[in-house]
């Protein structure tokens, strides 16, 4: 039985999980149920998690774009900071201290400047926004829940984890939907940031189960997930356009810098200074040694399988959908 918390939107917001409406499997006796809910609203966590009595529960509501929440520092602190106690408190109130098993969706973006190379659990914190400054009062309330109050609750510190659902304004998201549109012939151009950050990426589908295999051990510990390999942005729309048949050749430099295509001497990427951050994280890159020896877990999806997945996700969007 999976219960999830949805926000009131007046426009439709539970677009990735439609599918699952349409699976029998997962709506035989109501086996997923969704509440009206916010993590800003501490008398509606009190009252659902009251009314449902879960044995897991899975923290992975947060503003969660690093970029925008230095225009919303407050939100994302309430959100992301304080929405993670308010859940805590709840379970605390509803007296499920000994019965639940708490898992928060921690980040590599803790890291931020990193202290070294590569970042692993005992790896000191360093973050460089709003957003992970949000989740690092989180983590640690975290760990003081379950050092107060002996909860079964872990941070998993995810290093990015991409797949055909991120949202449209991540990076890697942007990239491979306009590689789809300008393959099919709906675009030409498109801009982005920083294009030497480099970063850990693995695929959504292998970290869920690393979060999955957490909450499955005897004793509560935190974990980072990651591939320990590292891509720049640039390479990512290397490696997208490849995919589609053209080859991108550099030119220029800083924001004057743009990538063109090979074959047709076409600009396809230029850079927009407003896409970088006020302090940028440059270097990310994972040590999931601890995950792979007690968690018996490593990824299985490779970079260049991800970036073909995800570009061949958004052509068929596009193809079907020019406005998606």
């Amino acid at each position: 039985q999976v219960h999830g918390i949805v926000r009131r939107s007046s426009s439709f917001n539970t677009g990735r999980i439609e599918h699952l409406y349409k699976n029998p499997q997962a709506h035989i006796e109501g086996n997923m149920k969704l509440h009206y809910g916010d993590l800003t609203d501490s008398t509606c966590l009190v009252k659902i998690i009251n009314e449902v009595k879960p044995s897991e529960i899975y923290n992975l509501g947060a503003q969660s774009h690093v970029k925008i929440s230095f225009d919303l520092a407050e939100y994302t602190a309430d959100v992301d900071g304080v929405g993670t106690l308010r859940l805590l408190d709840a379970i605390k109130t509803c007296g499920l201290i000994n019965s639940v098993k708490f898992y928060q969706a921690s980040t590599s973006e803790l890291f931020g400047k990193v202290q070294e190379i590569p970042q692993k659990e005992t790896t000191p914190f360093y973050p460089r926004s709003p957003y992970g400054a949000a989740k690092l009062y989180a983590y640690w309330i975290v760990v003081n829940f379950r050092e107060a109050y002996n909860l079964f609750a872990v941070n998993g510190i995810l290093f990015n984890h991409e797949s055909p659902r991120r949202g449209a304004n991540f990076v890697t998201r942007k990239i491979s939907r306009s590689v789809a549109k300008i393959h099919l012939g709906q675009l030409d151009c498109f801009s982005l940031g920083n294009l030497d950050a480099k970063r850990d990426w693995g695929h959504a589908k292998d970290y869920v189960e690393a979060m999955w295999l957490m909450l499955q051990t005897d004793e509560p510990e935190d974990f980072v997930i990651a591939t320990g390999e590292v891509h720049s942005v640039r390479e990512f729309v290397e490696k997208s356009f490849k995919h589609i048949g053209k080859t991108i050749v550099w030119e220029g430099k800083n924001e004057n810098e743009v990538g063109r295509c090979k074959e047709t001497g076409k600009i396809h990427v230029t850079v927009n200074h407003k896409y970088y951050r006020p302090t940028e994280v440059d270097f990310l890159q994972g040590d999931c040694t601890k995950a792979r020896q007690k968690l018996n877990w490593k990824p299985r999806v490779t970079f260049d399988e991800l970036v073909r997945e995800m570009v061949d996700a958004d052509v068929e969007l596009m193809r079907n959908n020019p406005n998606a």
